[in-house]
């Protein structure tokens, strides 16, 4: 059943269960109301509802298709509100959708893909009948706190992830499985900040904007959310700005390490070079040679190979090349 929970709330506090066929005449304070929630909910179901109050059908076939980005939408003295969840799947950020009908005496939410139930949300309200009189207008403040309180584990878990990843870059060359993650998590965060965007211009038109159904005592509260998307849009930016540092980090330690290879391998070939030509001079096969006949000659050029040697290696030691 796709009915997860439908209630008729007065002063704060629940007074009984009721169908989704059922219109219910609420009291013109605000202080009673009809909260509905659903998750991935039938056609019949929603054109039920739609039947029941009057929502508008354009706003059910965006809430059935459940693909849209976060918007806002105005019909009549009714708000049809859209916003995604995310949540991790697979080490990749998964998203979802929840799509809210706003009335002056009834909220109808309908969760698709989403991974966190209302449940616990609407246990939180219930418990605080004072802030649950205010009505409709402070359980959709509510949701979409909920839905972007969410986000921030998402950010932290990829945040521990990359400086993990920042602290072996340091230590030892990154893999190509590393840098394939580092590549798919910017992917991901450039995904997720294409939600975030529009997330904060949903909160900002409640903060900045009369909208039907809303008390402009609600307002704080909206600009608390917006606050939330704000910062989690600048961990996600910082985040990729450390991606880019950490890749960018990497190919110049790479570049350090193979320039002092090259030199080590240089220095090297310059100190066998001085044997190695000598010895190729005395490996001809000439007859006539000076020196071949000399007593102490090869103790000679052996002294003067080896000490040519150790002055070519201290000389590349001082110079940090050995």
């Amino acid at each position: 059943m796709s009915i997860v929970a439908a209630y008729l709330y007065r002063n704060g506090k629940r007074v009984r269960e009721i169908s989704i066929d059922e219109k219910v005449d609420c009291a013109q304070d605000r202080t009673e109301f009809v909260w509905i929630g659903l998750a991935d909910p039938s056609e019949e179901e929603l054109r039920k509802l739609q039947k029941t109050y009057d929502l508008h059908p354009l706003a059910v076939e965006d809430a059935l298709k459940a693909n849209q980005l976060p918007k806002v939408d105005i019909y009549d003295d009714q708000l049809f509100v859209v916003a995604m969840t995310a949540h991790l799947e697979n080490d990749v950020i998964a998203y979802g959708e929840t799509a809210m009908f706003v009335g002056h005496s009834h909220i109808i939410s309908v969760r698709s893909g989403s991974a966190r139930s209302h449940s616990v949300l609407r246990q939180m309200l219930e418990a605080a009948p004072t802030k649950l009189i205010h009505g409709v207008d402070y359980i959709l403040h509510a949701i979409l706190d909920y839905i972007v309180d969410g986000y921030l584990p998402v950010v932290e878990t990829i945040e521990d992830e990359v400086l993990a990843m920042e602290q072996r870059t340091i230590d030892n060359f990154l893999g190509r499985e590393e840098i394939t993650r580092i590549f798919t998590l910017r992917r991901e965060l450039i995904r997720f900040r294409r939600v975030l965007v529009p997330m904060g211009e949903v909160a900002s038109k409640f903060v900045r904007t009369d909208l039907p159904c809303i008390d402009g005592e609600t307002r704080p509260y909206f600009n608390d959310v917006l606050d939330h998307v704000r910062r989690v849009r600048t961990m996600v930016d910082d985040l990729r700005e450390v991606l880019t540092s950490v890749f960018e980090f990497s190919n110049l330690l790479e570049q350090q390490r193979t320039g002092a290879i090259t030199r080590q391998l240089a220095a090297w070939a310059a100190i066998l070079a001085v044997p190695t030509a000598i010895a190729g001079i005395y490996g001809m096969n000439f007859q006539n040679m000076p020196e071949l006949k000399t007593e102490y000659g090869y103790f000679v050029v052996i002294s003067g190979i080896t000490a040519a040697c150790v002055g070519l290696y201290i000389r590349f030691k001082r110079a940090k090349w050995l």
